[in-house]
């Protein structure tokens, strides 16, 4: 007997940035908790919601509905970061239901010297990070002296922990850098402060969440960046640190995978990304610059701009296969507007031979040729028009965007659930009424 599914997935299938702050708030309005299970704040997601612009770096896209949010253990987390996004939410009158693993790794502020540092160093190999200590903290947690959240919240603990750690950091900051100091005690006495503050929303999340699923509680599980930077089946080393796709909740969370129901993946009309590394449909021309305008292709953490290209339905198909992927969502479709004729990657060539699979070797993928299908775009509207048609439904789409449409869906050999045509909640049409 199947049995109701009660979780669903929410994984960007490119190179991040495809609106899953959104789509995770439009299921959140159905969920009971939200969940994010990788990544630290180098995530820019962004949510617009009663007339109300918000931009998360590390609280899950459930807030503003005040849902309740955890953090994963996967994730790496900057205390004064955390306790800016919950004091903001407060200002705004939202209340705030965190709940944070216990088991998470903390950014120190010797993580962003090192990120930097090292980031410099690496030359033409540099991934092209925020900058923001993510990937030294992912370091310190597989070389097995990270310091934790329970640590954190434990001044006794911390001490020692963070000392020990501190000398060594210091010896190795001052190899790329040798005028940089920084005295451990008020470090210390910083951080042991913010672990204060930080301390009621502690908890087991995996205990809680296997918990709360087995109750029947509704759960969105929503991943950071997305699946080609992942630091297993993505483009290494031009990638994050962390597993950002479906792989990646169960380390994350603590729930088995038999517990995740259905695994959604975010699509973007086009494809764009940051950071290093090739992009075989890469725009250097007008039209790059009209999507990204009409996209606002600017990073939600950082503000620099994005890269653009065409839509890219060959590392798509990879992103499906290492998902488990059972339906899609189409977002920024209203960014392509005005723009003809509008490109669509298929496949890869390669010596002048097609290519069976997306190659995961960046010396590999920087010797492809995309192979295109052409298709004639759609008007230019206003804001207020894609949301009138958002509000029509389906059959109310310009006749060229519904036949892109149709030719992603047998490209990709799968079924849309939804479309956006926004960035508001409601500038979406759901084509799958049992989505979640």
């Amino acid at each position: 007997m199947n049995k109701k599914i009660n979780t669903i997935a929410v994984c960007g299938l490119s190179w991040g940035d495809e609106g899953k702050g959104k789509i995770t708030d439009y299921l959140a309005q159905k969920s009971d908790i939200v969940v994010r299970y990788n990544g630290g704040n180098n995530a820019g997601h962004t949510i617009n919601a009663n007339g109300i612009k918000y931009k998360f770096k590390l609280i899950p896209s459930g807030a503003p509905l005040e849902k309740e949010c955890v953090i994963g253990n996967g994730c790496v987390v900057d205390p004064k970061v955390l306790l800016e996004e919950i004091n903001n939410l407060k200002k705004l009158g939202i209340n705030v239901n965190l709940k944070l693993s216990s088991t998470a790794h903390v950014i120190f502020p010797f993580h962003i010297a090192l990120d930097g540092l090292e980031e410099k160093s690496k030359g033409e190999y540099k991934a092209g990070t925020t900058k923001r200590g993510i990937g030294p903290a992912y370091s310190d947690k597989a070389g097995r002296w990270g310091i934790r959240i329970f640590d954190l919240i434990q001044p006794e603990i911390l001490k020692p922990k963070l000392e020990k750690l501190f000398r060594i950091k210091k010896k190795l900051i001052q190899t790329y850098d040798p005028s940089w100091n920084m005295d451990f005690e008020p470090m210390f006495e910083e951080y042991a402060s913010l672990g204060e503050k930080l301390k009621p929303y502690v908890t087991d999340t995996a205990y809680y969440l296997n918990k709360e699923i087995d109750s029947g509680k509704r759960v969105v599980f929503e991943g950071a960046q997305g699946n080609l930077l992942c630091i297993d089946h993505g483009m290494y080393p031009y990638g994050t640190s962390s597993n950002p796709n479906a792989l990646g909740i169960s380390a994350g969370t603590g729930i088995p995978p038999k517990k995740i129901g259905k695994i959604v993946g975010i699509v973007k009309a086009y494809t764009s990304r940051v950071g290093e590394g090739k992009f075989p449909t890469e725009l250097f021309n007008d039209t790059a610059d009209q999507i990204r305008e009409q996209g606002h292709e600017y990073g939600t953490v950082t503000g620099r701009p994005r890269r653009v290209g065409w839509i890219d339905l060959f590392n798509i198909k990879y992103g499906i296969m290492i998902n488990g992927i059972e339906t899609v969502v189409i977002t920024l479709l209203d960014a392509l507007h005005g723009i003809n004729p509008i490109k669509m990657c298929i496949g890869y060539e390669l010596d002048g031979k097609r290519l069976e699979s997306w190659p995961i070797q960046h010396e590999i993928i920087e010797k492809c040729k995309p192979i295109y299908r052409e298709f004639e775009g759609w008007k230019k509207l206003t804001s207020n028009e894609w949301s009138e048609l958002a509000n029509q439904g389906y059959d109310s789409l310009p006749e060229t965007m519904k036949k892109y449409l149709q030719a992603i869906k047998e490209e990709l050999k799968i079924d849309i659930a939804m479309i956006s045509l926004g960035p508001n909640r409601n500038d979406t049409i759901l084509l799958d009424n049992e989505l979640f």
